[in-house]
């Protein structure tokens, strides 16, 4: 009993706390779940060529629409509020589904995001149109796509692909406005905190049980 109390002062008090000052407004130490278990990609790939996958990622998840180029500031502004501040976290990804033919536009995003961090957690996957909207239906979102087959909201799936986000009253709030700067800041980047200091907590755990 008493080595289990030590091995929670030193290796889970810590998360715990730092969940607590992290949260902000959230007001909660664990992000609910909004949508569980949520299709992977599938056999869709990158500019690369390589196939990408949902699992055991932490994914920030956004589909670009074809009209790419004129929403390039969305892209952007996640750079610089979400993706700089956690792109060291080893199971961290952005996956961008775009539709087929826009892999040029694609490539014009990304050198520009090049010049300001290394992109290379920046993945870009092409599919069909059709294909894009019963994926997207798969997630069980009350906000739909728009008529380019894209979304100005992004989503943060965890390890187990569930779809997470925080909620309000009575609603959840299932996913976050890119071309809002305030709406990053003040919302996804502390949900994001909260998510990754879950999976650190867990991990914590699980180091602390092997010690047992």
């Amino acid at each position: 009993m008493k080595k289990n109390l030590v091995l929670f002062a030193l290796f889970i008090f810590p998360i715990v706390a730092y969940l607590f000052f992290a949260t902000g407004v959230n007001k909660f130490m664990f992000l609910p779940t909004v949508t569980p278990n949520i299709p992977d990609i599938g056999n869709w790939h990158s500019l690369s060529g390589e196939q990408v996958t949902l699992n055991k990622k932490i994914t920030i998840l956004g589909f670009t629409g074809n009209d790419i180029l004129f929403n390039k500031g969305n892209y952007f502004n996640l750079n610089q509020k979400i993706y700089l501040k956690n792109q060291a976290f080893k199971d961290f990804q952005f996956v961008m589904i775009a539709p087929e033919g826009t892999q040029d536009d694609v490539k014009k995003v990304l050198k520009g995001l090049s010049d300001l961090s290394d992109e290379s957690k920046w993945l870009f996957v092409f599919a069909p149109e059709k294909e894009i909207k019963t994926f997207y239906d798969k997630l069980k979102l009350k906000g739909k796509l728009d008529s380019h087959y894209g979304t100005k909201n992004v989503f943060i799936i965890d390890k187990k692909r569930s779809l997470r986000g925080r909620k309000d009253k009575d609603e959840y709030k299932e996913g976050y406005d890119a071309s809002s700067p305030s709406d990053l800041y003040n919302e996804m980047t502390d949900d994001v905190k909260v998510i990754l200091a879950e999976y650190r907590l867990a991990l914590k755990r699980n180091n602390a049980d092997r010690q047992i």
